[in-house]
C-alpha cells in the first residue's frame, strides 16, 4: 500500500510542477506582448516622430498606434505621403510594422515585399531608420 501512496504522491507533485510550468508559459506570453509593444514604442514610434518633425515641410507622416483588430501579434500602421495643394490630391502608402512571435520585426505594404528590420531583443533602430529614410525619399519623389 505504501508503494501505491508514494506513486500517487509523486503523480500529484508532477501535476503541481506541470501546472507551475504552464503558468510560467502564460506569463512569458504576456511578457512577449509587453516587450513587442515596448519595442514598437521605443524604436518605431520614436523614429517616426523624429522623421515627422524632420520632413514636415514636404512629406507628411501619420501614425496609427491603435491595436489592429485582426492582428494576432502587436503591430503599428503608418502612412507616408507627399504634401500637395489640396487633400484630394494626397496620394500615399500605408505601411504596417509587425512583430512576429519569433521576435522578428517586418515592415510591409500592399504591393511591397515585407522587409525585415530587426528583432525586439535589439534596441538599435538603424535598420528601421534606414528603411524609413528610403520610404520617405520615395514619397518625396512621388513614387
Amino acid at each position: 500500500m505504501s508503494k501505491f501512496r508514494d506513486a500517487l504522491d509523486r503523480g500529484k507533485e508532477a501535476r503541481r510542477e506541470q501546472d507551475g510550468k504552464v503558468g510560467n508559459e502564460k506569463a512569458e506570453g504576456v511578457d512577449f506582448g509587453a516587450q513587442a509593444r515596448a519595442w514598437l514604442d521605443d524604436v518605431v514610434v520614436a523614429s517616426l516622430e523624429t522623421a515627422k518633425a524632420d520632413v514636415a515641410g514636404e512629406v507628411a507622416i501619420e501614425i496609427d498606434t491603435a491595436p489592429q483588430a485582426k492582428a494576432s501579434t502587436p503591430s503599428i500602421r503608418f502612412r507616408i505621403y507627399r504634401k500637395r495643394g489640396t487633400e484630394k490630391e494626397v496620394v500615399g502608402r500605408t505601411f504596417t510594422v509587425n512583430v512576429q512571435l519569433s521576435g522578428q520585426v517586418s515592415v510591409s505594404s500592399p504591393g511591397m515585399v515585407a522587409r525585415e528590420v530587426g528583432n525586439i531583443g535589439d534596441r538599435a533602430d538603424e535598420r528601421f531608420s534606414s528603411l524609413l529614410a528610403e520610404l520617405i525619399e520615395d514619397a518625396a519623389k512621388g513614387t
